[in-house]
């Protein structure tokens, strides 16, 4: 064979091997792909069927607005722990003492649309419930409202005329609130939500996300860290730190064990004025308020494990959640921080709180998340308002007040009323079961010691959420409402 021949015959069989080569590798990467495939459909097959009970619930939204009482809002719900001697529940219609009047004032019908509310410090917690008698709600109203006009003289409108009963005493109903009364209707109202503590909205804040409000006298040691029901570290330049230095706090939160466990979060922070005082006044000047602000209802800044864990980037403006929802995008815990004009804060108008949260339940309604979520809306303390029931005593720290608490998800009991014990703590628990194997934030387990006086989500007399969920039925159909729905 000449050397001609034999170029010819090796090229040949050069590309012959070259295309079975080919061949068999195209079929090796189909087949991988189509293995690929059917291995992501196995694990998304093996992965709904063991979604069950709790674990159905994907997305849990907590959406926190600020200052009523349990009474001022649901008090005369039919089948509620509601106001003695109205709408049909049993009892006596309390007439609580008016030291100015010397006389007494019943509850009323409140209609107008801004209220006054009272001051809401531990103190005042403690003097409202008057040694389990509920009666000094009008007391101390009108000292609040005099220590302010003595700081403030002829402060408009406040102090102009003081009211002939204080409003402290008055409830809302379906006529003014008709949104909040539609979900109690078709899903869950719970009317023993106690706020975590008998104090004001930083605590009540720290409690949401970290079981626990306290004062660090070290930086960066939690052992230094002691229970502060009224005055943990506060934001700069408050009465409660005249020092001026940013708070440390360093005892553990929910998301250290979130971020251990590969669980999505994010708090969620509306632009506009903080919804409470840092002095825990009854009035004070506005303080600008967003994502990169830390302050009352955006603590989760000054945790030290936050900042550990690089976890910042998950503190967003209110509009990121909205963009997250309608994409579908959800992470699997939110946290949701209102601006002051739309947080039912006395004397914002309750006329733009109700379209505000009504808006972020639609929004969530109309995301394809809906069918996994479970909207937990609440208030973060009692602002002062009259309530009757005298709160159980767990610690040093609480419980506080009761306060208005709502669940909504396609899994929610229709029209059910929780008259469980419960309060924010309980949140934390379902979190931990839904997402977290059980894990508490507990120093003994959680990889992180701190020196709480006890494991909040453990407490006996605590109740359990999941009972408030329906896992069997079929999910139901979205609620949509109407942002502005007329005011009677």
């Amino acid at each position: 064979m000449g050397p001609m021949l034999k170029g010819v015959v090796f090229v040949l069989a050069a590309a012959s091997l070259a295309g079975l080569l080919f061949v068999l590798t195209g079929v090796s990467r189909h087949d991988a792909r189509a293995d690929s495939r059917q291995g992501i459909h196995k694990r998304r097959h093996a992965r709904a069927v063991s979604l069950h009970g709790i674990h159905k619930i994907r997305h849990v939204v907590i959406i926190m607005q600020e200052n009523r009482s349990f009474d001022s809002y649901f008090g005369t719900y039919p089948g509620a722990d509601g106001i003695p001697g109205l709408a049909g529940h049993p009892g006596t219609l309390p007439c609580v003492p008016d030291p100015q009047s010397h006389g007494c004032v019943h509850p009323f019908h409140d209609t107008a649309k801004s209220n006054l509310g009272g001051p809401h410090t531990h103190a005042d917690a403690m003097g409202d419930i008057d040694g389990g008698k509920m009666d000094g709600f009008v007391a101390q109203a009108e000292l609040g409202l005099a220590q302010f006009c003595k700081l403030h003289p002829g402060s408009p409108p406040y102090c102009a005329s003081s009211p002939k009963r204080p409003d402290v005493m008055g409830y809302h109903d379906r006529r003014e609130i008709p949104n909040y009364w539609a979900y109690a209707r078709h899903f869950v109202l719970q009317d023993h939500m106690f706020q975590p503590d008998s104090s004001w909205s930083l605590p009540a804040h720290l409690f949401l996300v970290s079981g626990w409000s306290a004062l660090c006298t070290k930086k960066g040691d939690p052992m230094s860290c002691q229970a502060a029901v009224q005055a943990p570290d506060a934001p700069p330049g408050t009465p409660e730190n005249p020092s001026g230095k940013p708070p440390d706090y360093a005892w553990t939160d929910l998301t250290w064990l979130l971020h251990r466990y590969h669980v999505s979060w994010g708090y969620y922070v509306a632009k506009g004025h903080e919804p409470d005082c840092t002095n825990n006044a009854m009035f004070c000047a506005p303080v600008p308020q967003n994502s990169k602000t830390s302050g009352i209802v955006n603590p989760l800044p000054w945790f030290d494990d936050v900042h550990q864990d690089h976890q910042l980037s998950k503190l967003r403006p209110l509009t990121a959640f909205e963009k997250e929802a309608k994409a579908g995008r959800l992470p699997s815990v939110s946290w949701i921080a209102p601006t002051n004009a739309v947080s039912d804060h006395p004397p914002s108008l309750i006329t733009k709180g109700q379209p505000y949260v009504t808006g972020l339940i639609n929004t969530i309604m109309h995301s394809r998340d809906w069918r996994s979520t479970a909207i937990f809306l609440a208030w973060d303390d009692w602002g002062g308002f009259y309530d009757h029931v005298n709160p159980p005593v767990v610690d040093g720290q609480g419980y506080g007040l009761r306060v208005p608490a709502l669940v909504i998800s396609p899994y929610a009991k229709k029209g059910y009323i929780d008259h469980q014990i419960l309060s924010f703590d309980a949140y934390l628990k379902f979190i931990e079961d839904d997402f977290l194997q059980g894990q508490r934030i507990n120093p003994r387990t959680d990889g992180r010691p701190d020196p709480r006086p006890d494991v909040r989500e453990n407490a006996k007399i605590l109740g359990n959420l999941v009972n408030d969920f329906n896992f069997h039925q079929k999910p139901r159909r979205p609620l949509f409402l109407p942002l502005h729905p007329p005011y009677r």
